[in-house]
């Protein structure tokens, strides 16, 4: 059994950081949806522009909004304007097809990210080779 990655939500921009809230990461229920993910979900949140990693769970925002929010102490470590990423994992004993979504700078539904839902994308930057 491992780990694999199931849903990705790419490129997320956090609306709010909530450090009075009681934990978790409010994300639209639009993208909750098309990203495969539940509601109470253990997901890692991992931050583009700062670098930080955490994981918590995630709460239904309203449904078209755009809101995603990090709440409680995860409002520390990742602010209001960061481009994140949003996964979540399953234990398979055989490879998963994740379904990957890109949103857009208002966290508004672009597409699915077939290349990587296939994994044929070949990343020549981080030692990646041609066949």
């Amino acid at each position: 059994m491992r780990w694999v990655l199931r849903s990705k939500i790419h490129h997320a921009v956090v609306t709010e950081a909530d450090v009075d809230y009681i934990g978790s990461i409010t994300v639209d229920e639009e993208l909750i949806s098309k990203a495969g993910l539940w509601v109470g979900e253990k997901v890692l949140v991992v931050s583009n522009t700062s670098g930080a990693r955490l994981e918590t769970y995630v709460i239904p925002g309203e449904r078209g909004s755009g809101r995603v929010c990090m709440n409680g102490a995860a409002a520390h470590l990742i602010k209001a304007g960061e481009r994140i990423i949003i996964m979540g994992f399953e234990l398979a004993n055989e490879p998963v097809r994740p379904n990957v979504i890109l949103v857009d700078e208002r966290n508004r539904f672009i597409r699915f990210l077939e290349e990587e839902q296939q994994g044929n994308k070949t990343n020549r930057r981080c030692g990646g080779r041609d066949k």
